[in-house]
């Protein structure tokens, strides 16, 4: 047992962060139940399929507004599901620990905590959760409560347990107001693309289930694909919103790449010099910005165009994770030795 007058902030903010992702599991294990009950249940209207084409992409069904109503409506109108109030219920005492955590390296640090790799795990996945919070204000998205916090709680104890390290002095390119608008703005933009990602990735799914039910009729329509996909909105629904929410975060990533270059120019000298994690910073933006033209052209709406939604939030990671690890760069600041 430690001696209380030993502890300092940062391991005080590591037994926070511990606590948090404890949490997050059994919220995991909560939706995850949730879906379970959802596939057994017979109440559930079912849903039209959407029209699909023989390539399997979805049709223009009716105007997108309305297919946003599906998931738009206020909590208290919203399905008495136990389980997923209890995973919400779960996720908010989680972030609150997540949250003390994060203050807690941030206050014994003297600066903003995302100055390295451990540090910006802490804080994306935390904006990860407070996007899902805020926005379940005023979409249903419960649904991707096992995606999201799974992958929370993934993300988050894998770089704890990888990534974390004590808390060092900035080195001097890090020494500027760039560090605290650059990365916050980087770190909300993936969260963002992590919804985006988790309705794409859902929509494929419903997708599937459609173009079966589409060619089958009474008992068997209702049985086709994942039982729980039967209550959820429909395809077209689900990608008309991934579409919303990668388009705000494609303008966070654009400021992104501008603060970058702003930075670097003021800490290197130049504003771009093809360093590696400066050209993957440009990929990203590069297949956010194919996926948002191919969906608002019709001959990429459907699977395609969910596939690039998928592709790109792949590519976030592999920035923040193979990139920092193993390529030399400038942006050599993870911290790891």
């Amino acid at each position: 047992m430690p001696d209380p007058e030993s502890l300092t902030l940062d391991s005080i903010s590591l037994l926070l962060v511990w606590t948090a992702i404890a949490v997050y599991l059994l919220a995991f294990v909560a939706y995850a139940i949730d879906l379970a009950q959802r596939s057994v249940r017979r109440d559930e209207p079912q849903r039209v399929p959407a029209l699909v084409t023989a390539g399997g992409d979805t049709q223009n069904t009716g105007d997108e507004r309305a297919a946003l109503n599906e998931v738009r409506t206020r909590p208290g109108q919203r399905q008495r599901l136990l389980w997923a109030r209890i995973g919400t219920v779960l996720t908010g005492f989680a972030f609150v620990f997540h949250l003390a955590g994060t203050i807690g390296r941030g206050l014994d640090a003297g600066r903003v905590p995302w100055a390295n790799m451990y540090e910006f795990a802490l804080t994306g996945t935390l904006l990860i959760v407070a996007v899902y919070l805020a926005v379940l204000r005023r979409y249903d998205l419960r649904f991707l409560g096992s995606f999201l916090i799974g992958m929370v709680a993934l993300l988050l104890g894998g770089a704890t347990l990888a990534f974390y390290v004590e808390v060092t002095p900035l080195m001097d390119p890090l020494k500027s107001v760039w560090l605290i608008i650059h990365v916050f703005v980087a770190s909300l933009g993936t969260a963002l693309f992590a919804i985006s990602c988790g309705l794409s990735a859902t929509q494929l799914l419903q997708a599937r289930r459609e173009r079966r039910a589409s060619g089958k009729g009474g008992e068997d329509a209702k049985r086709s694909g994942l039982g729980y996909l039967r209550t959820l909105p429909t395809a077209e629904a689900l990608e008309s919103l991934a579409y919303r929410f990668a388009i705000v975060g494609f303008i966070f990533w654009t400021f992104t790449l501008i603060a970058g270059s702003i930075w670097a120019n003021d800490s290197w000298g130049r504003y771009w010099g093809f360093d590696t994690k400066e050209v993957w910073t440009f990929v990203i933006w590069v297949l956010y910005a194919g996926y948002i033209h191919a969906r608002a052209t019709r001959g990429w709406r459907g699977t395609r165009s969910a596939w690039l939604s998928i592709i790109g939030f792949t590519a976030v990671l592999f920035n923040f994770t193979i990139v920092n690890m193993f390529f030399k760069g400038l942006h050599a600041y993870s911290g790891l030795t």
